[in-house]
């Protein structure tokens, strides 16, 4: 009964496409329990995030009714709208390893990013609590996490930035150790700009401005991380105030000027102000990095930086990946285990039953007054024989139709090797 991963993320289709398969945190509950009941799912859980749509399920039965119940719960025969292109299917051992590299961070949009592994735990929660997993999907995710903890501590897989964004939080977190007791100034209120912010915020820095030609949309994102938001014409008023700017703008010239600096690091006395234009064209004049106490960086200085970065991760996904292999081994090693537990448990139970009225009896004739030493002979024979009477019998049986791979089974458990 293998594994079954049905699934579909940023590198098999588009925006467009996955909005169209996502599941929403309140209907996951009844998605959790109808993939429960398709033909032949034994176990199930859904991953869902704006990279990727999963469905990981322990099935006896094919992938086809897994694939027409995601088309169906999504209705997407009502937008006109076929998937199964778009859709990959992993059965057995590659199912187990791509499990391995999400949790891991090896399969993301930004290699190595940490936010996954938070979002399988949450997704293994949800299913957990519908009680739709069981002992093989409990025992693939909790290895899972722990898999994925190594490789997060033994490699350095997460250890440096790879976006803009963070790129320039963390050139900024070099200039200044602390950056609680600093002030940020962000110029714009897009994607990158936003990003900046929540790795700010990350990072422990309590004092945020956002400015903006919308000030409604300063106001949002400021609101987000307790800053307060200004509009462009204030730029110039504010920039004193600021120990680190990152810019962003559509602007077609610069929003920081020379003079603006300048008159900045005056009122500032001095004090240093770290500098990052992310934008195309630049916001901020190229003059300001002759500025003594300014440390200006470009887009290009950061593309340098992520590159770099993007190459170290790179080479630390190699060892992750050499990590996921060794992993998986052991990992179905250990679920083949699995498969004799029914039979052990039975086989413990019928033996608690024989073991519970033997003694019984033993305790009666006790109480009647027979001999003890008769009486533990009765146990030992007695026990000794029902508990060998089935066996006997189904080799007895085994040997009559010539069922020879149940004697050598049976020689193997049952009869120890004796010494040469």
């Amino acid at each position: 009964m293998p594994l079954l991963v049905i699934g579909i993320n940023h590198r098999t289709a588009p925006v467009e496409i996955r909005e169209k398969v996502v599941f929403a945190g309140d209907e996951l509950p009844a998605a959790l329990q109808e993939l429960s009941g398709v033909v032949g799912v034994r176990e199930a859980l859904i991953v869902s995030t704006c990279n990727r749509t999963e469905l990981y399920c322990l099935s006896d039965g094919e992938e086809h009714p897994l694939v027409a119940w995601l088309s169906g719960w999504h209705d997407l025969t009502a937008h006109n709208l076929d998937i199964s292109g778009s859709l990959y299917r992993l059965h057995g051992t590659p199912a187990i390893q791509h499990v391995f590299s999400v949790a891991c961070g090896l399969d993301s949009l930004v290699l190595g990013e940490p936010q996954i592994l938070g979002q399988l735990k949450t997704a293994y929660r949800a299913a957990h609590d519908q009680r739709v997993t069981g002992p093989y999907l409990n025992r693939l995710m909790q290895t899972a996490f722990s898999v994925a903890k190594r490789v997060r501590t033994q490699t350095r897989i997460g250890a440096n930035a790879v976006s803009v964004a963070s790129a320039a939080v963390s050139l900024a977190r070099k200039i200044f150790e602390d950056l609680g007791a600093h002030t940020a100034l962000l110029v714009g209120a897009g994607e990158t700009i936003a990003l900046a912010a929540r790795h700010l915020h990350a990072h422990g820095l309590r004092r945020m401005i956002v400015a903006n030609r919308s000030l409604d949309r300063a106001q949002e994102l400021a609101q987000e991380f307790n800053g307060f938001a200004i509009g462009m014409d204030a730029l110039a008023t504010h920039l004193p105030e600021a120990d680190i700017v990152i810019s962003s703008t559509a602007s077609p010239s610069p929003v920081i000027t020379y003079d603006a600096v300048r008159a900045a690091l005056r009122a500032r006395r001095r004090k240093p102000i770290f500098m990052v234009d992310i934008a195309v064209p630049r916001d901020i004049e190229p003059e300001v990095a002759k500025l003594e106490d300014i440390y200006l960086f470009t887009i290009d200085d950061l593309h340098s930086v992520v590159n770099e970065n993007l190459a170290s991760r790179r080479e630390a996904a190699h060892d992750a990946n050499d990590m996921l292999s060794l992993e998986i081994a052991q990992f179905e090693q250990q679920l083949k285990t699995l498969d004799a537990v029914p039979t052990i448990r039975q086989l413990r139970d019928d033996a608690e039953i024989v073991r519970a009225h033997t003694v019984e009896q033993a305790r009666r004739m006790l109480a009647a007054g027979r001999d003890p030493q008769e009486v533990i002979d009765f146990l030992a024979a007695t026990l000794t024989n029902r508990l060998l009477h089935g066996p006997s019998q189904r080799l007895r049986e085994a040997a009559e139709r010539g069922e020879s791979e149940v004697l050598e089974a049976a020689r193997a458990l049952l009869v120890p090797d004796k010494a040469e």
